[in-house]
């Protein structure tokens, strides 16, 4: 339908790396604890103590990211 919300898939963060290979826990786990730096914050969803990510923000995230080519 037309006027239906865009659903939006929100992963628990101890979840994600059953969803997808990248990037571990103890990685994704880093970049949340980094949020407000990163820029992460934009893929997280906090309700109550639970921490939840965006999947669909979480790959636009990525796809901004700069990668340096001499590290590559």
């Amino acid at each position: 339908m037309k006027n239906e919300p865009e659903k939006r898939r929100l992963i628990p963060l101890t979840d994600f790396p059953n969803h997808h290979a990248y990037p571990p826990l103890g990685q994704l786990r880093a970049l949340v604890f980094n949020a407000k730096t990163n820029g992460f914050e934009r893929c997280i969803r906090r309700i109550g103590k639970r921490v939840l990510i965006d999947e669909a923000e979480f790959f636009a995230w990525v796809d901004n990211q700069k990668f340096n080519q001499d590290n590559a």
